[in-house]
């Protein structure tokens, strides 16, 4: 039996909409700016970042949601843990052009586990949706 990790992932409301498109089932490839995709250990970090950066980022659209997925630990495992400030900040670098096989390797559907809305945000119908699908509306 394959053991499995739970990684988490803070995205926007144009990233999760994108993740819905695939069937809850992958993460967007990035883009041509963003070198790396960075999934977090624990949903304590992936919280800090969707309501303090997602959230809150002027170019952004107001919504912050945490994503919650399983990996095998044997493919954890090829990542080195990078902590990025508090002992609590750790997350894993893995590379842009290696998203496709990553996305190959989640076990189980992408779920949200919490979602930060600011006043101004006007929730797509199908990320409503979403949040009622997981508990959250």
């Amino acid at each position: 039996m394959m053991t499995p990790v739970t990684l988490y992932r803070p995205v926007g409301g144009n990233e999760l909409m994108r993740i819905i498109e695939t069937g809850m089932a992958a993460f967007p490839p990035r883009l041509y700016w963003q070198p790396i995709f960075y999934p977090v250990l624990n949903e304590q970090y992936a919280c800090e970042i969707a309501e303090r950066w997602n959230m809150r980022d002027a170019d952004g659209d107001s919504a912050g949601f945490v994503t919650a997925f399983e990996i095998p630990v044997s493919y954890f495992k090829q990542f080195e843990v990078q902590t990025v400030g508090l002992a609590h900040h750790q997350e894993l670098w893995v590379p842009a052009e290696e998203l496709t096989v990553w996305n190959s390797h989640i076990l189980s559907s992408i779920r949200v586990t919490k979602s930060y809305c600011g006043k101004q945000y006007t929730m797509p119908q199908e990320i409503r949706v979403c949040l009622i699908q997981n508990g959250l509306l």
